[in-house]
């Protein structure tokens, strides 16, 4: 059973992303407030769901949250700030969207940069740990899904539709023989040359 909270009594907003190890495409970050009294048994980490759960999950979430917003940060800037600075703007991009101003934050992970003055709490495995990370990492996970469904019907040689961007096999094939895309990330080893595989988010 996930936690609803980590500080009670206040708008507290769970942060999380999608898509830091891929080869192309941006990282997508969602933040979430959820109210204090929701509760759902399928709600969890994005990636221990199906497909087609996550998809159902993320109409509950918008529907029943407080508050919700999706922050995204493309290829391009990936390249310019490195995959770790670009995640965590992704997130501050997300909590400036929020209609309602939280007055914490919960952050998957371990690493994090301070968000204007609102105080934060990093919780690796917070996603499988607290609702609203579970929540975000449910909306940072489809709506990146949508976007690299998406860019699959442009360039349907990298599988997007498969692999959604990560370094899967028949990805780095089509990265060898095509060459790369203007969505691919141009700072990562796109070959995967004696580099061990990146894991799945």
């Amino acid at each position: 059973m996930l936690k609803s909270c980590y500080l009670s009594g206040i708008p507290e907003a769970g942060l999380d992303e999608a898509g830091r190890g891929c080869l192309a495409g941006p990282v997508y970050a969602a933040a979430v407030i959820l109210p204090p009294d929701f509760h759902d048994e399928l709600l969890n980490d994005s990636k221990q769901l199906s497909e087609k759960k996550r998809y159902r999950l993320r109409e509950l979430v918008e529907r029943e949250a407080l508050a919700w917003a999706v922050g995204v940060v493309d290829n391009q800037e990936i390249d310019r700030i490195n995959i770790l600075r670009a995640s965590i703007l992704a997130m501050h991009r997300a909590v400036d969207k929020l209609s309602i101003r939280p007055e914490h934050l919960i952050v998957d992970g371990n690493r994090f940069y301070a968000y204007k003055d609102i105080p934060h709490t990093t919780v690796v495995k917070g996603d499988a740990t607290y609702m609203s990370i579970a929540a975000a990492s449910i909306l940072a996970k489809t709506y990146r899904d949508d976007f690299m469904l998406e860019a699959h019907q442009q360039y349907p040689q990298y599988h997007w539709d498969k692999n959604k961007g990560y370094p899967a096999k028949v990805h780095r094939e089509a990265i060898a023989q095509y060459g790369p895309t203007p969505l691919h990330r141009m700072s990562f080893n796109l070959l995967g040359n004696k580099q061990m595989e990146l894991q799945f988010d």
